[in-house]
Parts: structure tokens; sequence; C-alpha cells
């Protein structure tokens, strides 16, 4: 679709394509951010561009420990983590230290289907189980999947695909039901959360802590979203300090940083962000967004539950063929996602982190797609 949306654009004119196909962040990183790098950019400390420990600098771990501290309410040090690159690199390095051929990773649906790639990549399988109506996770479901090979659940929150925040009380009773099946199974079941829009959360809500849920919990995480540095592929992993087996699994992922390619993640960055650790870009800008394009949908007819996060709305298709009502989008000039890529069929996604002019004009569009169906 993003390559589709760049020809449709040279071809039709920008103006007259509206392109919520991609989650790539419309707003520009804080102005702190410009002041940051073009200061430490100008540094020449012989070293600044040298390896240094492959889980990142020891300084800038600390700090970031220190910030994931006050966030999550559970005290935790450089020893718990690891700077990787971005929150892709983060769960990799994770699923490579945890993950042998055959183990299984539990999955509520709809989700960023790249997870099953990456388990791919490391020998290992999805086991997918659905969430509720309103996306909320469905932790019986979960807990019923658990079987011999499993070795984690992954979840999302805030959500892509779907915008959905879980709450506290569906983290805690997750947390119970997995210390209670680590017991029968006599080892701990890790619980990841893949956190990047953390901070991008709409009407008061906050995001509850998962380290205080659980104590077999993995936080991975990058800057890409909330302060709006996709393409400089920076973020981090943060273990709970007392999971199980701790010294092994850090020193495992943080090997894993290395033979995966990485090596460490990228020295310029890691001091940058550093200094950003509590900013982040105008999320009242993505609220109003989320606004606009709910209106636009809604009086277009279509159903949907309202993003609690994130920067992406998660309609019901007015056909069961997703895929040919994206299809059909596209001839108004509508750039969607259909829902079946994210194992979510039936539905499509709507990335609204786009100008405002965007959502605008993309009215009548949608309406006439609607009318269609």
């Amino acid at each position: 679709m993003f390559e589709a949306g760049t020809k449709m654009k040279a071809e039709l004119g920008a103006e007259n394509v509206y392109d919520f196909s991609l989650g790539n962040p419309n707003l520009e990183p804080p102005e702190h951010f410009y002041e940051v790098i073009s200061r430490i950019a100008g540094d020449r400390t012989p070293g600044s561009h040298a390896y240094m420990p492959n889980a990142g600098y020891p300084a800038v771990r600390q700090k970031v420990a220190a910030h994931v501290s006050s966030v999550q309410g559970v005290e935790v040090t450089e020893q718990e983590t690891i700077m990787t690159v971005g929150a892709a690199g983060a769960l990799n390095i994770v699923l490579k230290a945890i993950v042998n051929p055959g183990s299984e990773v539990i999955v509520p649906t709809p989700y960023f289907v790249e997870y099953d790639f990456y388990l791919d990549n490391h020998g290992g399988k999805v086991t997918r189980v659905p969430t509720r109506d309103d996306f909320g996770l469905d932790v019986d479901a979960v807990l019923e999947a658990i079987g011999p090979q499993t070795v984690a659940v992954l979840i999302n929150s805030p959500n892509n695909p779907t915008g959905a925040l879980y709450s506290a009380e569906e983290l805690d009773q997750l947390g119970q039901g997995l210390t209670q099946a680590g017991e029968r199974l006599g080892r701990a079941i890790y619980l990841i959360c893949d956190e990047p829009y953390r901070d991008i959360v709409f009407d008061g809500l906050e995001v509850p802590s998962l380290l205080a849920a659980y104590q077999h919990s993995i936080l991975a995480t990058s800057f890409s979203k909330n302060i709006s540095l996709p393409g400089e592929r920076i973020g981090y992993v943060v273990v709970h300090p007392e999971i199980e087996d701790k010294p092994h699994l850090v020193a495992g992922m943080t090997l894993a940083n290395r033979i995966l390619g990485y090596v460490n993640a990228p020295a310029l960055m890691q001091r940058v962000v550093a200094e950003l650790l509590g900013h982040t870009s105008d999320v009242s800008l993505y609220a109003a967004k989320r606004q606009a394009i709910c209106q636009v949908l809604e009086e277009a007819g279509f159903e949907f539950v309202k993003p609690k996060g994130a920067f992406y709305v998660f309609p019901k298709s007015p056909i069961e063929d997703d895929v040919a009502f994206v299809r059909a989008a596209q001839e108004e000039n509508l750039l969607l996602v259909p829902g079946s890529g994210f194992i979510g069929p039936g539905h499509f996604r709507v990335a609204f982190c786009c100008d405002d002019a965007t959502i605008e004009r993309s009215a009548g569009a949608f309406k006439r797609v609607r009318e269609r169906f």
C-alpha cells in the first residue's frame, strides 16, 4: 500500500490521495531533540563513535533504568536494561534468548503480524487467541491456550492495529494466571509487552505498569512513536529485576544483540535519547486527529470501537471480504490496510497519523465507498 500510494500521489497529486496506510508519525520530534542532537553530533571527544558494551553505554542504561523505574513503579537498574535497534530489535533479541525450535508464544489477535516472522526467525511458532468484541484482553482465552511448549505471552498495549489499551485489572489477572501456569509446568512463562505507543493515550487514561503486574515480565519499546524517531532505530529492553534466571536471560539477550547483527544500538542515538527521556511529541495533536477521523467514519456509516491509544482505528468492513473492500476504497483514492493483514479479518485499519487536511478531504471518499456496499 505504501508503494501504491507513492505511485498514486505522483500520478494524481498528493492532495488527491487519502493515505491512511502506514503508521509513520507525521508529527515532528519535540524541539528539544534538535538542540540535543546538534550538540552531541558536534562533540569530538575521542571514541564517541566507537564500539561500546553490546548492551549499550552504561551511563545511558542507568538513565533509561531510572526513567523506567519512575514510570513502572518497580526499581530497575542498568543491569536489567539493554539498548536495542528499535522495538523490532528488542523483540528479536528477547525471542532469540528464550525460544527453542518448536517453542510457542501466545499472541492475542489482531496484532502486528511481523511478530510471526520474528518468531520464525528463531524457530518458534505463534499460538493465536481472540480478544473480546471491544478488543480488550480475553485473559481466560490466553490461559486456556497455554501448553507444554508455551514459553511466553506477547502483548501490545496500546495496540496496533486496534488502539486498545489493556487495563491494570486485565494485566493483574493475566499475571496471576501465568504464575499458576508456571507452577504447574515447573518453569516461568514470560510476559512480553511491546510498548512503543505507551505515551500516546487519550481521555486522561494511563497505561498500567507491566512490571508491577507480573514477576516474569519483559518490556520492549522504542522511541519511534512517542518522539517520532522511527527511522533512527533506537529502543530498549527492560526485564523485571526478580525475573527467573535473570543473569542467563540478560546475558543471552546481550549476546543476541551481537550475533543477530545489530552488535549494539546506534551510538549517537543512545546519547541523544538519554537526554529526551520523558519528552514526547504533542499528543494533543493526535487526540484531535482521532476525533476528526472518528467523526468522518461515523458520518460515513462505519462501525468501530473508538481507540484509547496509539494512532489507529480498526473499523468493521461493510463486507466480509476486507481485502475486496480495501481494493474498492483504493478506487476512491483511499489507501487503507485490510484487517486480514493483522489477523483481524472483516476489518480494516486506518492510520490517522497524517496531516489534518488528508482527514478532512477524505470524508467524501469514505462516504462514497461505504455507499457502494
